[in-house]
């Protein structure tokens, strides 16, 4: 019993703004500046990702030059200015991450952080670009009203996968903090329903405080052989 976490599917973005390899310096910073973004992939012919190019590799070049105030002694001998210096192609960071559609929020939040990259490019089999989703989608689930979530945790995994009676577990969600109280059928099912819980998206804490039952973990009694009586203390 997985939790069910929303898709990149759901929360990417699918109009995508996109550079060619060989798009300039100014065409870039104009995209990132009229679009408001901080990066863009750049694709292929067949709309492919290849790299990423952000702000970051923008201001790494800009950085990369000699400052006005630098004397013309101590400044590099200057070489050949071309167009292939100061283009996607070069400045992108490459090869690009990428995500798929149905990959769940958390698969794409641990190759995030495994990257060190704020924003993945979606792809579909073909490895063609089909959106493109950032770290703020991700967080977006934390957005989620309390009603929402306490809505999926009585109706999804408490009637759904479990089959408890919602009248039986009383779900309180304030701030994204669930707290559950009420009686479960079985002991078993206590940390199987808080672990379900913590899978939700949009919850940030636990607090179980449930009865059971039955106590199905419990260790049964030694059987005592017939004809023998277990030995008394003097």
């Amino acid at each position: 019993m997985a939790p069910h976490h929303r898709l990149v599917a759901e929360l990417m973005t699918t109009e995508v703004v996109t550079v060619r390899g060989d798009t300039s310096f100014k065409e870039i910073a104009a995209l990132l500046a009229e679009h408001r973004v901080t990066a863009v992939p750049v694709v292929d012919d067949e709309n492919r990702p290849t790299g990423i190019v952000s702000e970051a590799d923008l201001l790494r070049r800009q950085a990369s030059l000699p400052g006005p105030g630098v004397p013309p002694t101590a400044r590099p001998a200057p070489g050949p200015v071309t167009d292939e210096a100061v283009v996607a192609g070069t400045l992108m960071t490459s090869p690009a991450v990428t995500a798929q559609p149905q990959w769940s929020i958390v698969e794409a939040a641990r190759v995030m952080e495994r990257h060190g990259v704020k924003r993945l490019p979606v792809v579909d089999g073909g490895g063609r670009l089909v959106g493109i989703v950032s770290r703020a989608d991700l967080l977006r689930v934390f957005l989620r009203p309390d009603h929402t979530v306490r809505e999926e945790i009585t109706g999804e995994l408490l009637a759904g996968t479990l089959d408890i009676p919602t009248s039986d577990v009383t779900v309180h969600v304030v701030d994204g903090a669930v707290t559950l109280t009420g009686t479960v059928p079985r002991r078993s099912l206590v940390s199987v329903l808080e672990r379900l819980c913590r899978g939700v998206d949009g919850v940030v804490d636990v607090t179980c405080a449930l009865d059971f039952r039955v106590d199905d973990l419990a260790r049964p009694a030694p059987a005592v052989a017939a004809g023998h009586r277990p030995e008394t203390p003097h």
